[in-house]
């Protein structure tokens, strides 16, 4: 009876220490006998004793791998350093555990490959200015290279580009130049703006001059011609007035039963007062000069 229970012991003793829970994105290669088995996705299992052996764990989450500098010549016999960074992800537990021994170095071993034959067909100015580029070239390569090992990679980026010192003092010196340059253009153009500016303001302010001078002499021409205008209404004023003054006399004389010679008398001092010194020849009628004749004797006689 106690070796009974022993044994019934002894069986949930091993049945609970073969129970596997395996984790969400990870997997477990399983064998029987030294072969494959399985592969455990996430959740309970349970193993043989003594036969079964999880072979594996496997993590299915993408990783990255951030390999270290590798040294690279480039087409025109330029070494420098670059270190890479890869990403990737398992997609096939079996294939990662059985495709290749240490698939992490196999992986940064066929980068480092790949990295020297792209950067081997550029230049130093290529390789700087074609990161995009490599990286493509790197990602296809490696990607179709890592299938038979159960590894799906993702992104490929090159870190670091480090040319050798005597390079990056030359490319620092250039890069100063090309600065100094850029500046001293950028003055000139500021220059040539600002004259072209300069030129446009004296060109619109000439402009508003004229058309200033020009308004002005407009201005004064019809004050001018608007003075003359009120003058000769102003003589033709007086004028108007001393002729219906005179004739407003001679209606008073006929009225009050005045003789011809009066009325002529009257007419000579309206034709006199209509000159006002200002005429230097008065066509006079006849009668009126008679009797203008008659008048001085009679003022010399007295």
């Amino acid at each position: 009876m106690f070796f009974i229970l022993f044994l019934f012991l002894i069986v949930i003793v091993l049945a609970l220490t073969n129970i596997r829970i395996v984790p969400q994105a990870s997997a477990f290669v399983v064998e029987r006998l030294g072969q494959y088995l399985d592969t455990w996705n996430a959740g309970i299992h349970i193993k043989i004793p003594f036969i079964d052996r999880i072979a594996k764990h496997v993590l299915l989450k993408e990783q990255v791998a951030d390999f270290a500098p590798q040294p690279v010549i480039t087409k025109d016999n330029v070494t420098m350093q670059i270190d890479s960074v890869v990403y990737f992800m398992v997609v096939d537990p079996r294939l990662y555990a059985y495709g290749v021994d240490k698939p992490l170095m196999a992986m940064e071993n066929l980068t480092a490959t790949t990295l020297r034959n792209i950067i081997g067909d550029m230049t130093l100015d290529d390789t700087l200015t074609s990161r995009e580029t490599i990286n493509s070239r790197m990602l296809q390569t490696i990607d179709l290279a890592t299938d038979p090992w159960g590894i799906k990679v993702t992104r490929v980026e090159l870190k670091n580009i480090m040319p050798p010192e005597a390079i990056r003092d030359s490319m620092e010196k250039q890069m100063k130049a090309e600065r100094e340059k850029r500046a001293a253009i950028l003055n000139a153009e500021g220059e040539k703006q600002a004259m072209i500016l300069e030129a446009q303001g004296k060109k619109e302010s000439a402009v508003l001059n004229a058309e200033a001078e020009k308004q002005a002499t407009i201005l004064k021409a019809e004050a001018a011609k608007e003075k003359q205008i009120k003058e000769a209404e102003g003589r033709a004023e007086a004028i108007k007035k001393v002729q219906e003054a005179t004739a407003e006399g001679i209606k008073m004389i006929k009225a009050a039963g005045a003789d011809d010679a009066v009325i002529k008398l009257k007419s000579l001092d309206a034709f006199q007062t209509a000159a006002n010194g200002q005429s230097t020849k008065i066509i006079i009628p006849s009668e009126i000069q008679s009797l203008a004749g008659l008048a001085a004797g009679i003022k010399e006689s007295l």
